[in-house]
Formats: structure tokens, sequence, C-alpha cells
């Protein structure tokens, strides 16, 4: 008894609009919190004295040069003018970001920059995935590890979650600040039993430097936050978050999309599923393949 061949060119159709739907249908991964958010800012007292308007458009064409850049790389430097009136500035994008998520990132700092800060000699918009800041020539330096921001969440109120989370974040504090000086990126983002963490330093730091800067942060999330569940420390070439979750960390995924256990578990499934067709599949074109010799054979 012949297969027909209407009946088997639907069946094929059928499955490879099965694999096509399944494809089209991976859950979608939640990202993290908006990284365009404004987390603060910074502005010098000191305006420009600027009567001819040569500093304004040296700052103009240093910040375009800026955003043209964050949409090839996460870290970049610039300079504009000469002389005393020469503006340098850069940006810093969080290392889980993408070119494309840094650009967008960047791209929203100058006019920021300009409602927020005016026209002051010197400037920095920090925003939840990237940091923008400039100065004039001769504007006074700061530490390394010069003090900017900070943001403590609350405190635990048991006793003994306050014991569980001072021991479980100083291992995560340990991890994060080894990360940032062995990757390449100076950034550290992972977990350590609940305690999410978080460093970056400043893409022109050597890495002893920035495991230094990323230390003191942490030291200082401890002094000032105390037993906060989450902080976020703020430092002139650093920053650090971490939060603890006693229920166990939550999916969430980075700018990258990279997704923790739960969806890679999903996605697994929804690949085997897809092998799973593709093998039926497989066996229908040799089937068909099958039937057209037989049909030869008869028409021969």
């Amino acid at each position: 008894m012949g297969f027909p061949r209407k009946s088997f060119s639907l069946l094929l159709s059928v499955s490879l609009v099965s694999i096509t739907i399944i494809l089209g249908n991976f859950p979608h991964v939640a990202t993290a919190a908006d990284f365009t958010n404004l987390v603060f800012k910074g502005c010098a007292d000191q305006k420009f004295q600027d009567p001819t308007g040569v500093y304004s458009q040296n700052l103009k064409t240093l910040l375009q040069t800026l955003v043209s850049q964050s949409s090839r790389r996460t870290f970049s430097t610039a300079a504009s003018g000469e002389g005393a009136n020469a503006i340098t500035g850069l940006y810093q994008c969080r290392g889980d970001l993408t070119t494309s998520q840094c650009y967008s990132c960047v791209s929203k700092t100058p006019e920021l920059s300009d409602k927020l800060c005016g026209k002051a000699v010197a400037a920095r918009v920090q925003l939840s995935g990237c940091y923008l800041r400039y100065e004039v020539a001769g504007f006074k330096q700061v530490p390394e590890t010069e003090f900017l921001y900070k943001v403590c969440g609350s405190s635990s109120q048991a006793s003994s979650m306050r014991t569980e989370l001072e021991s479980k974040r100083e291992t995560a504090f340990n991890m994060a600040e080894d990360g940032v000086k062995s990757g390449s990126s100076l950034f550290y983002t992972g977990d350590y039993q609940s305690v999410y963490v978080l460093g970056q330093c400043e893409g022109d730091l050597g890495t002893a430097n920035c495991g230094d800067c990323v230390k003191t942060a942490f030291e200082t999330a401890k002094e000032d936050c105390g037993d906060s569940v989450s902080a976020q420390v703020y430092l002139d070439k650093c920053y650090i978050s971490y939060s603890y979750y006693p229920n166990g960390i939550p999916t969430i995924s980075s700018g990258r999309g990279d997704t923790r256990e739960r969806t890679q578990k999903t996605v697994a499934i929804a690949v085997g599923g897809v092998a799973g067709l593709g093998f039926i599949v497989v066996c229908l074109m040799c089937l068909k393949s099958v039937l057209n010799r037989r049909s030869k054979k008869h028409e021969g």
C-alpha cells in the first residue's frame, strides 16, 4: 500500500512549521534593570568663562567623539582643543553590556550633563550602565579611591540573618576583588550563596589598582551600609554593588542576555524538542526518497 504523496507533503510541511513555531517561541528572557537610569551627577561649582564660545565648541566636539566611540568599545578617552582651552573626557560602560547597549547608554549623557550641570568646568553623569565625565585642562585631580556616592538598602532585621549575610557577603566580596583583577575588562559579576555582587573599574586602571579600588569600595559598603541587604558604592575610578536574597537569587540576565539556570533549563528542553522534530523530518525525507524510487519502478 503506497503512501499518498499529498499527505506526505502536508505532513512534512506541518513538521517544518512546528520547528519554526518552537524556534520562534523561546521564552522571552528578562533583561537586567534599565541601564540608562540616572544614579547621580557630580558638577563642579566653577563655570566656563567663555565669551568667545571656544569652550562650548570644544565640549560639544568632545562629547560627540565619545558618543561615537561608544558604538565600538565599552571604554574610551578623548580630548578636544589645545592648551588652556583643552577639555578631556572619557566614558565607561558596564562590562556586561554590548557595544550597542553601551552606545544607547552613553548617548544619553550629553543632554543630561547639559541639563544637570550646565557649563560646569567638570562634570560626571552616572547612569546604571555607564558614566561619562569631562574636565578642563588643569582641573584638580582626586585619588582613584575618592568617595563619590553611595546607596544603602534596607537593613536585615533578624540577628541570625545579619550573621549569615556578613559571612556570605565577605566571601562574595573576595570573589569580586579577585575577579576584576583576573578578567580582561576589569569587570566582575557573580554570586555566592544568595549574595549577588558586581565590580567595575575604569578602563585605564591597572589590574592591581583595580583590585585595590574595588576592595576599598567594599570596605566602604561594610562600614557605611552595615547590615544592609543591598548597597552601591561609587568611587572615582570604580564602583561596586551587592544584593542579598535570603530566598535565593531570582532568575536575571545581564546586558548580553546571559541567563541563570532556570532559563538555561528551559532552552535545553526546547532545543531537545527541536532535535526530536528534526529526527522525524529526516525519517520522513528518507521515506519520501523510497516512495519516489518505487514510483519510478512502477512507471518503468
